[in-house]
């Protein structure tokens, strides 16, 4: 491999590099410097394939093919370069991958296009570091601003404000973005659907809207061995029994609804001790804006009630909330006639994983497509999309651009 990737393969491998574990994931949180590698390294390879780059003052990274004409609109594609904890090496990089790609080919074969085609790698979008998801196309969106990152802290105290800092980008006047006039996400499926029906290509009609919780539970420490079984305040019995009943509350619900519980903190933490506070967090998702919020409602009631029965304190607050999200039907069947022509198989489906797609839906038509993902695995090292498939990918998202721009 040269300084930059000449194929899909390789391009997957070399980003990966970048925040690689042993496990064979990726560590690549907002901020961090294996972020800060991983973008200085990408905008390094947008600019060997002839692309305008700049950031932004939040950390997202620009490549733009210009149009000629002073006045053109532009149309973006890309996604993100953040990951989970060791997550997989497709999940946002394939996007931004298939995205520098395209307009390298593009550049080569027709020139500039006649509207302005620039590719992203958004800053963040997992919420893996801090809690707030989606920094990167929610200030480009106009949906967060510098007031969203007040009081913010990852894990180790370190504030959202000194990290962004640190890595070289300032807390300024942001201007969000007017000459965006399409948006087009190119991202594996994160999910089995595509493998089990067979087919390359996933047309997305709609995001999944999605609300995230942080639950405190507070009762009272007290030694195990001397404190009867009666007169416990013990946060973990309550923070079970509201576990239990909220996977109770999803099996009756509508079958589209998903929820989990992901994160748990229990303090203090120790064998022979009640604990006195436990915090935990819920994560739902239904691509129905009223199913979800009645699913929320019953959920945080049944949670006040247990903590009632068992003099418990309890905060419910939802910290990172996305509307579900029609995609663009137009650009939906200009991706279904290229996938007709050119004899690749497809499948209209709703997406059950957050985009950044999501928020761009609000302010500009947007899409997004799908490539299958092998056993439905993502956010996991065990992570994997065949070559084939994601050159099928890039060749579908080639043809939109080049109808859209040429």
């Amino acid at each position: 491999m040269g300084q930059f990737p000449i194929n899909i393969e390789e391009a997957i491998e070399w980003l990966a590099s970048f925040g690689g574990e042993l496990d064979g994931g990726v560590t690549r949180t907002l901020y961090s410097q294996p972020w800060k590698e991983a973008q200085q390294a990408l905008k390094g390879w947008m600019e060997d394939a002839g692309l305008l780059t700049n950031y932004d003052s939040i950390g997202n990274l620009f490549g733009r093919l210009p149009s000629p004409h002073p006045n053109a609109k532009t149309i973006l594609i890309g996604s993100h370069v953040d990951t989970v904890k060791s997550g997989g090496k497709y999940d946002g990089a394939f996007g931004i991958i298939a995205g520098i790609m395209a307009l390298d080919f593009l550049k080569k074969k027709y020139g500039q296009p006649a509207i302005n085609l620039e590719v992203v790698s958004f800053c963040e979008e997992e919420g893996s570091r801090f809690p707030l998801a989606l920094w990167g196309s929610g200030m480009m969106t106009g949906l967060y601003s510098y007031k969203d990152i007040v009081d913010i802290k990852d894990s180790e105290g370190i504030s959202f404000e000194t990290a962004m800092m640190a890595a070289g980008f300032v807390n300024s006047e942001y201007r969000v973005r007017k000459d965006i006039q399409t948006f087009i996400e190119l991202h594996i499926e994160q999910g089995p659907t595509l493998e089990k029906v067979e087919k390359s290509i996933g047309i997305v009609k709609a995001i999944v809207g999605q609300k995230r919780f942080r639950i405190t539970v507070k009762g009272e420490s007290n030694h195990v061995g001397t404190t009867s079984m009666k007169w416990r305040r013990d946060a973990l019995h309550g923070a079970v029994n509201m576990i239990h009943d909220l996977y109770e509350i999803a099996k009756k619900s509508d079958e589209d609804l998903v929820t989990s519980v992901g994160q748990l903190f229990l303090e203090p933490n120790v064998p022979n001790v009640i604990p006195n506070q436990v915090q935990f967090t819920v994560d739902a998702r239904h691509p129905n804006e009223s199913v979800l919020r009645s699913f929320c409602q019953q959920f945080s009631q049944q949670f006040q009630e247990h903590a009632k029965k068992k003099d418990l304190n309890i905060h419910v607050e939802m910290w990172h909330e996305v509307q579900p999200a029609q995609m663009d039907n137009k650009l939906n069947e200009i991706i279904q006639n290229i996938c007709t022509s050119s004899a690749i198989s497809f499948y209209r489906m709703n997406s059950g994983a957050g985009h950044d797609a999501q928020l761009f839906a609000r302010v500009c038509p947007t899409t997004i497509l799908f490539v299958p993902s092998q056993g439905g695995i993502s956010h996991s090292p065990l992570e994997y999309t065949s070559t084939k498939e994601l050159e099928t990918g890039l060749e579908v998202l080639i043809q939109i651009l080049h109808q859209l721009a040429y």
